[in-house]
């Protein structure tokens, strides 16, 4: 994320994108981030690093 670029929330299999504010996309991530933690332990899998790729 690079200042004055847009933020975007995919929807489904990424088809449908909805804009969404800095304040939007970090109480969105807060909601899901205390929704996930609230479920246990994570699987082992999420602990790998993910490398973003340029469009």
């Amino acid at each position: 994320m690079t200042d004055d670029e847009d933020l975007y929330l995919a929807v489904g299999a990424g088809r449908r994108r909805m804009y969404v504010t800095p304040a939007e996309a970090w109480a969105l991530w807060r909601c899901l981030s205390e929704a996930v933690a609230s479920t246990g332990e994570p699987p082992d899998w999420i602990r790998v690093p993910i490398t973003p790729k340029a469009k």
